[in-house]
């Protein structure tokens, strides 16, 4: 994974132009095509031409080519129907990465769109237009499509939203054969050589010696060393009091669920389990590239849930990082382990803001389907935000309770706790209240129960790995940090 990031800087180029150029093809986001030429250079013609082909009221994702005088392409329109009909929230202006994926080769621009839909609208194209090519070797990839930027729109905050969802669908869609722990850490030393931040590690038997047990327990069975990365980053001459911003993000680079091992169709998809790392690094490359005045620290529990004769058990009781006993009623409940060890020594720093991401459940899917990761927060404030930024960018979340009197669930007759409940029962509250247990001073506290994966082509991207929340997030503190509404 060395220079992944760099790599990933050099791709988001290819498909954005230098600069606003008036000689590219024009693209025509059409609505009501009674209502097309407002504010566009569309003529009676042109509307017409949209009728005959089936673009009636902004028929949504349907694209028409309109011819030039000269017989080549004079511009394409795209139907964004009538209304919020993004993919799979928020402005219709989102439905531009459509055309990210299938547009010809060539140089295009947004005709009359301006403010915050421009940006949206480039932000998408940038997500549509993802390609996963690492294990290809045969074919050279086709030329990409490419948008000249308009000048009313943040450059470098468009691009560096795309560079971070790229990298973090790069991480989750490689497979574990080539990201296990230690490619992970490689992956965050990258990201912070790049931004000037400082990476440590405690690897293998050390996490005992420094008193993370959970996560020792959890990845020792397999011949790839556990550890605990831990990625700190300030603003270059920023406040020395600036906010403490924590993101603890989930990386089983491979689970097989342990000695309560997973059936082949559940574990085909486990290299994504390292989800929440992918998308703690997504967002801490967008808060560090675009400078956002807090005291960063990204901890990442890295480990493959292996099954070998030094695999942990149902029935084995661990001693957490906090104290507390954890009686194992399922090994394939594992990144709450892990997590509860990092959730514990992040909580020690009390920060301002304490942001957890997981692929941790299916019974969040079962609930929610893979399109809503499921958060969860005491904090009514944060969660609106949160909700708010991302159905106004297309990446949701739906909140669910922290409900109290479920945690009746995670008794133990024998220890503090268990891992899981008993009973079929609201398993992904139970799995938020776990680890809820484990902080105690964060300022506030939030869970995102994340899917990490696109199940098929949208026009915000390829069927494959999602940094799922990481845009919502960061508009969030970026629009606390400026005071303002959030920007994109």
């Amino acid at each position: 994974m060395q220079n992944q990031t760099a790599a990933v800087r050099e791709a988001v180029e290819e498909v954005y132009a230098a600069a606003d150029d008036a000689g590219a093809v024009p693209i025509h986001l059409v609505g009501d095509t009674s209502a097309a030429a407002k504010g566009d250079t569309l003529t009676a013609a042109d509307r017409a031409w949209f009728e005959l082909n089936g673009l009636r009221d902004g028929a949504a994702r349907k694209i028409v080519s309109l011819p030039s005088s000269g017989g080549a392409m004079g511009g394409i329109a795209l139907g964004i129907g009538n209304g919020r009909a993004g993919d799979p929230c928020g402005s219709s202006a989102l439905l531009l990465g459509q055309l990210a994926q299938g547009a010809p080769a060539g140089t295009y621009r947004l005709a009359a769109v301006d403010g915050k839909e421009a940006s949206l609208a480039a932000v998408a194209w940038g997500l549509g237009g993802y390609r996963y090519r690492r294990y290809k070797t045969t074919g050279n990839a086709p030329p990409r499509a490419r948008l000249a930027l308009p000048k009313s729109v943040d450059r470098q905050r468009i691009k560096t939203t795309v560079e971070a969802v790229w990298l973090g669908r790069d991480l989750i869609n490689t497979p574990a054969s080539d990201l296990g722990p230690a490619e992970l850490e490689s992956a965050a030393r990258d990201l912070a050589a790049m931004h000037g931040a400082t990476v440590t590690s405690i690897v293998g038997d050390d996490l005992l010696k420094q008193n993370f047990p959970m996560i020792h327990a959890v990845g020792r069975a397999s011949v790839r060393a556990p550890r605990l990365i831990d990625l700190k980053w300030s603003k270059p001459g920023g406040n020395a009091l600036a906010p403490r911003v924590t993101l603890v993000g989930k990386g089983i680079c491979f689970d097989t669920g342990g000695l309560d091992i997973k059936p082949s169709s559940n574990m085909l998809l486990m290299k994504k389990d390292m989800g929440g790392a992918a998308t703690v690094l997504a967002l801490g490359h967008m808060i560090m590239s675009l400078g956002l005045d807090v005291r960063l620290r990204i901890l990442i529990p890295a480990a493959e849930n292996s099954i070998s004769g030094d695999a942990f058990r149902p029935s084995d009781i661990l001693r957490s990082r906090a104290g507390l006993t954890v009686e194992v009623g399922n090994t394939d409940a594992e990144g709450r382990l892990v997590l509860a060890d990092a959730l514990a020594l992040a909580d020690e720093e009390k920060p301002d803001t304490l942001l957890c991401f997981a692929t941790l459940t299916g019974a969040a899917r079962v609930a929610l389907g893979p399109d809503l990761p499921a958060l969860f927060t005491d904090d009514d404030a944060l969660a609106t935000a949160i909700a708010s930024a991302g159905l106004a960018n297309g990446d949701p979340v739906w909140r669910l309770p922290l409900w109290p009197g479920y945690m009746r669930n995670l008794d133990s007759e024998v220890a503090d706790m268990g891992n899981v409940s008993d009973g079929p029962f609201s398993g992904a509250i139970t799995a938020a209240l776990f680890l809820k247990r484990f902080v105690a001073n964060a300022r506030r506290f939030a869970h995102i129960d994340l899917y990490g994966w696109r199940t098929s082509q949208r026009p915000l991207g390829p069927k494959g790995g999602e940094p799922q929340t990481a845009r919502a997030v960061f508009d969030v503190l970026a629009a606390e940090l400026a005071d303002t509404e959030p920007a994109i």
